[in-house]
């Protein structure tokens, strides 16, 4: 049986609006990597996906790469390009 565990997720710029919120709270499964957050994420936002693949995501404050491993309640912010020209 795989176990869970729970991190906080933030949403930055026009992420807050294209999910409605400025956060949530996943149960993932323990061994999940940065990389599978963000893929969950870019199933949720359509025609967007390029958008997904462009930003840069921080865990608990300091960046993260795809290959890191989450922890329970670990802090992943999502933060958007702020320069013009994806959107």
């Amino acid at each position: 049986m795989l176990q869970s565990m729970r991190v906080r997720v933030l949403f930055f710029g026009v992420l807050k609006e294209i999910f409605a919120r400025e956060d949530e709270v996943l149960e993932l499964e323990q061994g999940t990597r940065v990389g599978e957050l963000t893929a969950l994420y870019e199933g949720r936002v359509g025609t967007r996906k390029e958008l997904m693949r462009h930003m840069a995501i921080a865990v608990n404050r300091e960046y993260a790469r795809a290959e890191q491993m989450l922890h329970e309640g670990d802090e992943v912010a999502l933060l958007p390009p702020v320069s013009g020209g994806l959107l």
